[in-house]
């Protein structure tokens, strides 16, 4: 039974969209965080860390495949926890990487592995002869016969084919010619950082660190140089400061290229602690670059790509609000000046609407909590449902929401506050997170499309 989803895929989204969840095509949240994306002929590749709701501890890397990087496609669950050793039980996988070993056609992943007090960090690998397989897990990876215990890592594979793995604190290791052990370290910087990425521009070598707040979002920082070993200049910021790279952290710069252009898109996580599972979401943004200079200047919420120029272009749809239709509620919702608003666990607030795709815009600051969001058809089916995370450190009004593109029809979107907001705290017992369950609802609207029915 399909329950109204729409059953071509290809045209459930038109285009990018940050900070919001993404659906693949069961309607599941894609769950694929500190993540990558390979490119292998027509397809690109999304790998990351599964997550729950309930604990951090390692499930598995998951495996998602896209033609245009709008619309995923659930593969498979990679590399799942293993019986026993790094990621054994009750361990910590983080930070999937993926390279094609150009010397041996294999697939190599790294990833940080640890105890769940991040106390016995150390970079493991896996191998897999094809790029959405079964990885086989190898162990940790060895320089000079000793483990690398690091946590924090990214890699970066340059126009010359030689692999190279990143990890915090500014270390650059160059990777053996078959990607599974390590030959030298090329750069020990000792930079004040995590989440290291780097990308290379015309011969420019850019690279990006978040500073250490857990999974609080921070204004990130970039250095370049025209060589890996350096010596490496601090540029500052690349995105306003006060804004938090956008509410993300980096995890990932992937290259678009086509035969005479590359665009560069930021991948960075805007992590929900402790609804991981359901609420971390993904912000994706088109990088400005210019000689040794790269920005963010202006946050895209929705855009997409131009692949035979390897350029961007923002997306602009047609909207329909429905916040003045007939709705229902449950609970204390405020009303002031169109919003509606409550922090009370348990309150509902419902709009019936008729078309094929709806969105949800509302308030985010410091006392903002979880809500979960739901669509259900006449007969009452839930048709797609997922907890949605309000909160941020700074306030701004922005896309909460969209449903996949469903099959023309009625149906209800309800909004229920959970009475739970995104709190944690890191190793120097820094308390980070919102502090209230408020729910603040700006507004609901259609999506106007065309009718594949």
């Amino acid at each position: 039974m399909s329950f109204g989803i729409n059953k071509d895929e290809k045209q459930k989204y038109e285009a990018i969209h940050s900070g919001i969840a993404l659906f693949d095509q069961f309607n599941k949240e894609v769950n694929a965080h500190g993540s990558c994306i390979v490119k292998e002929g027509d397809l690109y590749y999304l790998f990351g860390e599964c997550h729950t709701d309930t604990s951090n501890v390692f499930i598995g890397f998951n495996c998602y495949s896209s033609p245009d990087l709008m619309n995923w496609k659930f593969e498979k669950m990679v590399l799942p926890v293993q019986t026993d050793g790094f990621l054994g039980p009750n361990r910590v996988g983080e930070c999937v990487k993926v390279m094609k070993c150009p010397e041996t056609g294999e697939f190599v992943m790294y990833m940080h592995t640890d105890d769940t007090k991040y106390g016995d960090p150390c970079v493991g690998f896996a191998t897999c002869k094809t790029i959405n397989g079964d990885y086989q897990f190898q162990g940790g990876l060895l320089q000079n016969g000793k483990f690398i215990k690091k946590w924090d890592l990214g890699t970066f594979q340059d126009t010359d084919g030689k692999g190279y793995l990143l990890t915090h604190s500014g270390f650059i290791y160059e990777l053996s010619s078959d990607y599974k052990s390590v030959t030298r370290i090329v750069a020990s910087e000792k930079l004040d950082g995590e989440s290291p990425a780097i990308f290379k521009s015309k011969g420019v070598y850019f690279w990006l660190f978040s500073h250490r707040t857990s999974w609080e979002r921070n204004d990130n920082f970039y250095f370049t140089s025209i060589s890996l070993k350096g010596p490496w200049t601090k540029k500052g910021l690349f995105t306003p400061e006060n804004t938090l790279t956008w509410n993300s952290q980096t995890t990932f710069i992937l290259p678009i290229t086509n035969q005479k252009d590359t665009l560069y898109m930021f991948m960075g996580d805007r992590w929900s602690y402790p609804r991981q599972g359901s609420s971390a979401t993904y912000v994706w943004q088109p990088i400005t670059v210019k000689g040794d200079q790269m920005s963010i200047p202006t946050y895209q919420q929705n855009w997409s790509i131009n692949f035979n120029k390897a350029q961007w272009f923002p997306v602009n749809s047609k909207t329909k609000s429905i916040r003045n239709k007939q709705i229902t509620g449950q609970g204390n919702w405020n009303s002031d000046h169109g919003r509606q608003s409550s922090k009370e666990k348990g309150a509902v607030i419902s709009y019936p609407f008729k078309g094929q795709q709806v969105g949800l815009k509302a308030l985010s600051n410091n006392t903002s909590g979880y809500a979960k969001v739901t669509v259900k058809n006449l007969k009452n089916e839930i048709i797609i449902s997922t907890i949605v995370d309000f909160y941020s450190k700074y306030e701004y009004s922005s896309l909460k929401y969209l449903s996949p593109l469903l099959d023309n029809g009625s149906y209800v979107l309800s909004i229920e506050v959970l009475g739970e907001h995104p709190k944690w705290s890191d190793k120097r017992f820094s308390n980070y997170g919102s502090t209230e369950d408020s729910v603040v609802i700006e507004d609901v609207f259609l999506v106007e499309t065309k009718s594949n029915n």
